[in-house]
């Protein structure tokens, strides 16, 4: 297993859908991009990954100017060029496609130096959906504290 650090997580995506494949791609950044998110000045929170030209973008996401950047700073929520293998590519577009299925960002970390992306092919959750999820944690986190006491 190698390591890494986490730089941020969508919670959010956890909560609005119902997660299913998911993959690791590296991100294509420029200049100061990369200080901000070794800094952690990610917010992937209303980020979606869309399709064209074979390509993979990641849209909506906001890394946060670079304080030392002066004029070489960055747009903070410019499309990014998400980089994977094109069968993947091609995988995963069809599946937003046909199945109607959403990519959305998990996970951003930094693995060896290199940013990397945890994304997941995933479906919208009803609301009495996300009330099962959120009565299901509940009643997993009353059991823990039961057993914590009890032992």
């Amino acid at each position: 297993m190698s390591t890494y650090k986490t730089i941020a997580e969508n919670k959010k995506a956890r909560h609005d859908y119902e997660l299913f494949d998911r993959y690791e791609a590296g991100i294509e950044l420029k200049g100061t991009e990369i200080k901000s998110i070794r800094k952690g000045k990610v917010q992937m929170k209303d980020s979606y990954i869309s399709f064209h030209n074979q390509q993979a973008y990641i849209k909506e996401m906001h890394i946060s100017p670079y304080e030392f950047g002066n004029r070489f700073n960055h747009d903070e929520t410019r499309e990014r060029r998400l980089l994977l293998h094109k069968n993947e590519i091609l995988k995963l577009a069809q599946a937003v496609k046909i199945k109607g299925y959403t990519i959305v960002p998990v996970k951003m970390y930094i693995a060896h130096g290199l940013a990397k992306m945890e994304i997941a092919l995933a479906k919208g959750k009803n609301l009495h959906d996300k009330r099962e999820s959120q009565k299901a944690k509940d009643a997993k986190q009353e059991i823990e504290k039961a057993m914590k006491y009890k032992y």
